[in-house]
């Protein structure tokens, strides 16, 4: 196991115990609630949006409880983001990682509800004083992570998919939902660890750029994996957008150039970096994690 992949273990099972902790038990009238919460939060993701969060911090020797609350509010916002995402009404999907999406395992409407309630929760942890001491960096997060989760982030980013083709199908209207659907969370995972570690307005700068180029890599390595992958491989159903007519980085550039753009994005992602040098080895090796990754 390479030092990346043994760091970003590490940082998952800190976040998964973390979370753990810090949701409710499923016991009372709400134990069906609960339970559906617990099914999808603690389902053991790869938790990479975390890992950006503790590792940009690190660099920084940012307090390590701030940005691990900070990190589970993400992963919280991720999960949400999932399981609506899975819902009938959005991509109806049978399968998330592996097993039944939460829809499937509970309900349509537990499975709504959890989600809402798992987005709710980020902000509680955010704005607990556990998280940071200064009320103003609180005051920050929270409203950063609002932008990127909201109409001028995620949540329009998945409107825009959802329009399929109406949306066009040029590249700059592709980059542009794939931008707030996929990029918007990943910029702030690693906005907020600039943000708790006090980084200068040069540092977050070059931080962003590379936050930016490695949300567009993601998606296309996605949007590959969709259109070439295998469900043994994923954990999820494959070939969806092509059935259903949407519209992506694939369908739009074909899948070489799509390769073409990734390398060229990843080459581009750690030359952002040049200016933290070994400080940022780790981050360096999160480019290449995300360019070879099946699932």
């Amino acid at each position: 196991m390479s030092r990346f992949e043994t760091r970003l273990k590490e940082t998952a099972e800190r976040v998964n115990t973390a979370l753990d902790g810090l949701l409710p038990r499923d016991q009372g009238p709400e134990s069906r609630l609960i339970s559906a919460i617990r099914y999808s939060a603690l389902d053991g993701g790869k938790r990479l949006r975390p890992f950006f969060t503790m590792e940009v911090g690190r660099m920084f020797d940012a307090d390590e409880g701030a940005l691990l609350r900070t990190a589970c509010a993400i992963e919280c916002v991720h999960t949400y983001s999932l399981i609506h995402d899975d819902l009938p009404c959005m991509d109806d999907d049978d399968l998330r990682r592996g097993r039944a999406t939460l829809h499937r395992a509970f309900d349509e409407a537990t499975a709504l509800l959890a989600g809402d309630a798992l987005l709710t929760f980020a902000f509680e942890l955010l704005g607990e004083p556990a998280t940071h001491s200064d009320p103003q960096m609180r005051c920050k997060l929270i409203v950063a992570l609002a932008k990127a989760a909201g109409a001028q982030g995620m949540v329009a980013g998945q409107v825009a998919d959802m329009a399929g083709a109406d949306i066009g199908s040029d590249l700059i209207a592709v980059t542009r939902m794939n931008r707030l659907k996929t990029g918007a969370l990943i910029n702030f995972s690693v906005e907020a660890g600039a943000m708790i570690g006090c980084a200068s307005e040069a540092e977050k700068t070059c931080l962003l750029r590379y936050a930016h180029d490695i949300g567009l890599t993601f998606q296309m390595v996605d949007d590959l994996l969709d259109a070439e992958g295998v469900v043994r491989d994923t954990g999820k159903a494959v070939g969806k957008d092509k059935a259903r007519g949407k519209v992506n980085f694939v369908t739009v550039l074909g899948a070489d150039a799509t390769r073409e753009r990734i390398g060229m994005l990843a080459s581009q992602a750690k030359q952002h970096l040049s200016i933290f040098g070994p400080r940022a080895a780790i981050l360096l090796e999160a480019v290449d994690f995300i360019v070879d990754r099946r699932h």
